[in-house]
């Protein structure tokens, strides 16, 4: 009986081939645009999520605070920027295994002629490497030590296309009007910030824009075995303290974050933008359900005489009323099959210019089995449940009035 029912809803779907795909259109495009967005968004958080894997559970980061912008360039428009003071602060507290300042500029750097301006990173060479163990790796020359004046290490883009000409290792780039010597160059990270990235010793960047003072941030190692929300606490308390701010309030000038709020930060803010996107696709899912709707009602209409012959020869209502619905969910899911389809193929699609225009492999299509099962499931729900006015609507047809039909 149900591979009868399947028979007829299918035969009855190819007769009216032409308007069958019209009526698919808005489902598959719906679903096509869910299951892209999804995947993309999946595949960014997965990607974050493994950088901070990587990075380790045991980093604290201070920020800068300048009313609600936080972020590396707020310290210095702080009324009370990050200093070299709170370094030496932060080092002192128990449970901190080492503190390491860095700061960023924004500075016109030029290479043979051609000039860009670029974020340029002071870093203090021996400590970093404690905190980012491993995280990072040096693809020609070698890496920066706490002596190298005049030296730089840059980026894989920045060495292979930002400035439109390879720069190689012994090269010089001119750095507010002064010559620094390429020393290192890093392995392609996939980040489009660290894979264009240049990189001097804090001292060297110091003498550069003559500021002996400021950080844009702070990066903390807890000590093996240390609770690393207590330390933070600890940092937070003592920051507090040397800055005469209300221990009760949160902090005005700083703010201090472990890699676990960091990631649960990042994770919220791509949760509410994934949402807002998937709720804008899925209206052309409404206007496929109304699509569907309509194609039923106009069904029913072409085919009353034939539901009053099924009906006189014995068919029940609730055979008739599954037949419709068997009908619409059908044309649901073949237009949700299609949207997969073309979901999939839009977000490889997505992933593969990513890294052929940006060189980045930040922006990836995460394809989780259960969100092209849900995608078809709901296509066939949204069907059916459009198709559910129209079957009902045939199923309480009369016979005698249905064979009168004209």
């Amino acid at each position: 009986m149900m591979l009868d029912f399947l028979k007829l809803s299918l035969n009855n779907l190819r007769r009216r081939k032409l308007r069958s795909w019209l009526t698919m259109i808005g489902i598959f495009i719906g679903i096509a645009a869910v299951v892209s967005l999804i995947s993309l968004g999946q595949g960014l958080q997965d990607y974050i999520s493994e950088q901070f894997e990587i990075l380790g559970a045991d980093k604290i980061t201070i920020i800068g605070k300048a009313g609600f912008l936080v972020s590396p360039l707020a310290s210095e428009l702080s009324s009370k920027p990050l200093t070299k003071k709170d370094v030496e602060l932060v080092e002192k507290i128990k449970g901190v295994e080492v503190a390491s300042g860095l700061l960023i500029k924004s500075l016109e750097v030029e290479f043979k002629n051609n000039k860009k301006n670029v974020l340029v990173s002071g870093i203090e060479p021996d400590k970093y490497k404690k905190i980012f163990e491993g995280s990072y790796n040096i693809e020609e020359g070698r890496d920066l030590k706490k002596k190298d004046k005049g030296k730089l290490v840059i980026g894989y883009n920045t060495a292979n296309k930002d400035f439109g000409k390879k720069i190689r290792v012994g090269e010089k780039l001119v750095i507010q009007g002064r010559k620094f010597e390429v020393i290192g160059i890093l392995e392609k990270i996939g980040s489009s910030s660290d894979d264009s990235s240049i990189i001097m010793t804090l001292d060297s960047l110091r003498e550069l824009i003559k500021e002996k003072e400021i950080m844009s941030m702070i990066f903390v190692k807890v000590k093996k075995g240390e609770n690393v929300s207590r330390v933070a606490e600890r940092i937070e308390k003592q920051m507090k303290k040397d800055r005469h701010e209300k221990l009760s309030e949160e902090p005005q000038t700083f703010s201090v974050q472990t890699s676990e709020q960091i990631l649960k930060t990042f994770q919220k803010i791509f949760s509410v933008v994934q949402a807002v996107l998937i709720g804008i696709a899925s209206i052309s899912l409404l206007v496929g359900g109304v699509g569907i709707m309509n194609t039923m009602y106009t069904s029913v209409l072409e085919r009353t005489k034939e539901i009053g012959t099924m009906k006189a020869i014995g068919a029940k209502n609730n055979q008739i009323l599954f037949l419709f619905l068997l009908e619409s969910g059908l044309l649901g899911l073949v237009g949700g099959m299609i949207g997969v389809g073309l979901g999939i193929g839009l977000a490889k699609g997505a992933e593969f210019a990513a890294a052929k225009i940006w060189g980045s492999n930040l922006l990836r299509a995460s394809l989780n089995p259960l969100i092209i099962v849900g995608a078809l499931i709901f296509s066939f729900v949204i069907g059916s449940l459009s198709g559910m006015l129209p079957a009902k609507q045939a199923a309480s047809l009369k016979p005698v009035d249905a064979l009168r039909w004209e």
